[in-house]
């Protein structure tokens, strides 16, 4: 009995010194596995593909990896890393922008039946899917508290799946649309006033104003925010040697100067809110508030976006670095818009300011889609393409090794895709993926540069 109860001591005491030295070496292995872990991760490039047969528009949904071929700047890349479509994709976080100028999309969206199409198909977004709805250009604000960039702009709703949020959303646009009750107010044009309209100005200069000076500096100054109102100041430079300065205020207007290339010609706007401005609260909400989501922007206008080529290519760069989809929904313009259209480009070209097209380009680079609408039931089918395709691509991702660094320039992606058919005949086909990515300046800049 004794022998066998000391058996039993014995063995708890060695138990609990195992136990114990365990406790005290387990900090030191996990430490080990975890340092091992840091030096061998990998940096890898992820893009998303959708392929379409040209003929039908239907995505192909049984292609493999040795189907495609991925290229960075002009030279092959090894796939590492391949999920069919739709397979183990992430959530979508949706940004639906709607343009509502009363003589563009708002004339189309005031209507009932139109709203109610859009609603039918946001409704049927899949689970963990959502979307937010950022309205521009409006006309009167109906809530203030909800309305950023000086009310330039208002978010009808964050990111949702309800349909009654969106309804109501949707609901509030005939308001939003209506002519504003006090658009003769005097404070309208008051440059001081928080309650201004936007407005544009140019100035000219040439060698002989050198004599002027004195004056233009005087004007200059007169013009410039001053610097307890600035909240940020957004410098950027064309490759053409213009300067785009894109400066938000604390009362979240934004004024944008444009300086050629010379230095002579100057165009300043001021409380302005245009499509560049959109995309990138768009981006910010989707990175701030769904940072694990596939961020996707769709843009419902009419077409025309003023907006300087400059800050396309900034936008660009923006959603490329995001991995942020772009799509664009087009209504019909009116007839004498279309009509002036390509008298006035050539017009304002000097100006650097594109006039309409920009949503397109942005787009295509970003592997989106450019779609339009013109009956009633075009709404609907045009976002369910839209959310259809981008539920429908192939994931793919290539590693990078150690020795590639940032060189602050976007690097060009190119994708082939030989699709053969049941016969071993090639297909005719579209493919939309983003057209480049930048690397990370920083370490921690790293997972939403290779998302």
């Amino acid at each position: 009995m004794k022998a066998s109860t000391s058996t039993r001591l014995t063995s708890v005491v060695r138990l609990s010194v195992f136990l114990l030295l365990f406790a005290i070496a387990a900090p030191t292995i996990f430490a080990q596995e975890v340092s091992d872990t840091i030096k061998i991760r990998t940096r890898v490039v992820f893009l998303d593909a959708l392929v379409k047969d040209k003929k039908t528009g239907i995505p192909i949904s049984d292609l493999k990896p040795e189907n495609f071929e991925l290229f960075d700047d002009g030279k092959p890349r090894t796939i590492s890393y391949f999920n069919r479509e739709g397979q183990a994709r992430k959530p979508l976080a949706m940004v639906l922008i709607l343009d509502l100028r009363d003589d563009g999309a708002g004339r189309f969206l005031k209507r009932d039946e139109v709203r109610a199409a859009i609603v039918d198909e946001l409704c049927k977004l899949s689970p963990g899917d959502e979307v937010a709805i950022l309205g521009i250009n409006l006309n009167s604000v109906d809530d203030k508290s909800a309305a950023i960039r000086n009310g330039k702009a208002i978010w009808l709703t964050d990111f949702t799946r309800d349909r009654a949020k969106i309804e109501t959303a949707l609901a509030r646009i005939p308001a939003l649309v209506a002519p504003s009750p006090d658009k003769n107010d005097a404070s309208k044009h008051d440059p001081n006033s928080p309650d201004r309209e936007g407005n544009a100005s140019i100035s000219l200069s040439s060698d002989t104003d050198k004599n002027k000076s004195g004056d233009s500096t005087k004007a200059t100054s007169q013009n410039k925010p001053k610097e307890n109102d600035v909240l940020e100041i957004e410098t950027i430079k064309g490759q053409n040697g213009a300067v785009v300065t894109r400066t938000i205020k604390k009362d979240g207007s934004v004024n944008i100067v444009r300086t050629s290339s010379s230095g002579k010609v100057n165009i300043q706007l001021d409380n302005i809110y245009d499509m560049a401005g959109a995309t990138r609260d768009a981006t910010h909400l989707a990175e701030e508030k769904r940072p694990n989501s596939q961020t996707a922007i769709v843009w419902l206008s009419d077409g025309i976006a003023p907006i300087f080529k400059e800050d396309v290519a900034a936008t660009e760069q923006i959603l490329i670095r995001q991995n942020a989809i772009f799509n664009t929904m087009n209504v019909d313009m009116r007839a004498l818009y279309k009509f002036l259209l390509p008298l006035g480009q050539p017009l304002v070209g000097w100006t650097g300011i594109s006039l309409a097209g920009s949503a397109r380009h942005l787009a295509q680079q970003s592997g989106g889609e450019a779609l339009h609408v013109n009956r009633t039931s075009d709404y609907g089918g045009a976002l369910a393409k839209i959310i259809g395709n981008l539920t429908a691509r192939y994931s793919l991702g290539f590693a990078l090794a150690e020795n590639e660094k940032d060189d602050g320039r976007m690097h060009e992606l190119a994708l082939r895709v030989k699709a053969p058919d049941a016969k071993g005949k090639q297909r005719r086909i579209d493919v939309s993926s983003r057209r480049g990515y930048y690397m990370p300046k920083h370490e921690s800049e790293q997972a939403a540069a290779t998302k």
